[in-house]
């Protein structure tokens, strides 16, 4: 596998990610949790996918009139990858505070 390139908002993505590896995310709680904007997030997510770190799937929306929603988690092999690209886990670390959030 190629190497994946480790910015420090591919870290706070990681870090997030890892609180809960096998549980399904939406980008946009991820942009607030993390405080990365659609711009900078969803190409990393991109990547990480591409690399088989991530898996992917739409939500179908249970609410008429709603679009489905993306949905992100770590794979077997992104959990791993996660461990060994952390420096160590964080846990309790607070991340960033979402948008006009405190």
């Amino acid at each position: 596998m190629k190497p994946v390139r480790i910015s420090p908002q591919t870290l706070l993505l990681v870090e997030a990610l890892v609180q809960g590896p096998a549980q399904w995310r939406y980008g946009y709680d991820l942009s607030r949790e993390t405080g990365l904007k659609s711009g900078t997030l969803y190409p990393i997510l991109m990547r990480l996918a591409e690399k088989s770190l991530l898996e992917t799937r739409w939500e179908e929306a249970g609410v008429p009139g709603r679009p489905p929603r993306h949905m992100y988690r770590l794979t077997g092999l992104g959990q791993q990858w996660a461990r060994e690209t952390l420096p160590r886990p964080r846990r309790g670390r607070s991340l960033k505070p979402a948008y006009g959030e405190r």
